[in-house]
């Protein structure tokens, strides 16, 4: 008899997202087992129970999710994890806490494709404000979009708080972010003036720039949102438009469901890739971006 696919799916929190169980079983895996309230300290013990229980040939139909909702600490975790392996004993790991990787993942590959469509070349010294940017998707967008050659800004209602945020960040993933206040309308439009790409990351249902900031912001070339409940996190921008021309400004937007079916995609292919994978393999946001870079491609063929 065949072994069946098993997925050990770890969080910190106090319960396992249905999204990803969700996603999980429709990639293909058999058996989930989720493991909550999972400690940095004892992923190594988890992982090393996982590997040595099916030998080596087993270990092929074995593998590790970490989920969460922090990006830092899954970050380690997935580190952690991948040290806790003995060869030949290794198994595959993918992390995509709260589903921040592979958002990301999407919105930067959408927001390049979208620069691209507008005549610019890609995110290099581009400058990029993230409004709501101290949350998961924001933190990880930031880092990509740096990566790339942005200089980036991840905005917070609290300016300590957006500052605090850029440099754990990027001390944690070796780039520079910088942290900017954007409580007030004075903060907020001074911010935007700069921008040729903003993002609104904040949380659902909270509208982060009005069209009388929009209006203000002169360089705009790219506007996207992952808010999709009402209203609108940046006004104006529809949830299905996708390189569509957004009112009132020079920028192209792209809609909070429009990002979605690309990180849905992405989430998907490395699900699946994992559990087909002849040999351990390990994904983190850098590896999403990778894949969503490949979804948008086909889409925009």
């Amino acid at each position: 008899m065949e072994r069946p696919y098993i997925l050990h799916m770890f969080t910190p929190g106090p319960q396992m997202s249905p999204f990803d169980v969700n996603m999980a079983a429709d990639a293909g895996y058999q058996i989930l087992t989720p493991y909550c309230h999972v400690t940095l300290e004892g992923i190594a013990g988890l992982t090393q129970d996982a590997i040595f229980s099916r030998g080596p040939k087993g270990a092929t139909r074995t593998g590790l999710f970490i989920g969460g909702r922090d990006v830092m600490l899954a970050d380690q975790m997935l580190d952690r994890a991948r040290k806790a392996m003995v060869p030949p004993f290794v198994v595959s790991v993918c992390a995509d806490p709260s589903g921040a990787y592979t958002t990301a993942a999407a919105m930067v590959a959408c927001t390049e494709a979208a620069l691209r469509q507008g005549g610019k070349g890609g995110l290099a010294d581009v400058q990029v404000l993230l409004l709501g940017g101290t949350g998961p998707v924001g933190r990880i967008a930031g880092v990509l979009c740096a990566r790339e050659g942005a200089r980036v800004s991840l905005g917070s209602r609290k300016g300590p708080d957006a500052q605090q945020a850029a440099r754990e960040t990027g001390e944690r993933f070796g780039v520079t972010l910088q942290g900017v206040a954007t409580g007030s309308p004075e903060d907020l439009r001074a911010a935007l003036a700069t921008a040729d790409v903003v993002m609104g990351v904040a949380a659902a249902g909270v509208q982060v720039a009005s069209e009388a900031d929009l209006a203000l912001a002169k360089r705009l070339r790219v506007a996207v949102d992952i808010n999709a409940v009402p209203p609108a996190g940046i006004a104006g921008l529809g949830a299905m438009d996708d390189g569509k021309p957004l009112a009132g400004t020079s920028a192209l937007g792209i809609g909070a469901l429009a990002v979605g079916n690309v990180k849905y995609q992405v989430q998907h292919r490395l699900l699946a890739r994992m559990r087909e994978a002849d040999k351990p393999v390990a994904y983190g946001f850098a590896e999403a971006f990778a894949t969503a870079r490949e979804v948008v491609a086909e889409k925009n063929r």
